[in-house]
């Protein structure tokens, strides 16, 4: 199923937490944490929002950070994605 999000609309995936800790310890999956680290998979055309004009400057591709609890998620093809407004994510990760 491909996405095709709408203005300032970006669809992500989120990154998967890590199994074992620096020193080799392997986490179960109720002690591993949630990463807040996302990656990009599909950005909307942006255009006006709200009578403001929007640049989109995320792109495929790009890890983001964003808040625990913003977004819409949805479960497509057993697969969760998230979908957010742009002003939504915090930071990109280099």
């Amino acid at each position: 199923m491909k996405f095709k999000p709408l203005a300032d609309r970006v669809v992500l995936k989120q990154i998967k937490a890590e199994e074992k800790t620096a020193a080799g310890i392997i986490l179960t999956s109720a002690s591993q944490e949630k990463p807040e680290v996302y990656e990009v998979l599909v950005v909307g055309p942006g255009g006006l929002v709200d009578g403001n004009e929007v640049k989109m400057e995320v792109k495929p591709g790009d890890k983001v950070i964003m808040g625990k609890y913003t977004g819409t998620t949805v479960k497509l093809d057993g697969e969760e994605y998230t979908i957010v407004r742009q002003s939504d994510i915090l930071a990109i990760v280099d």
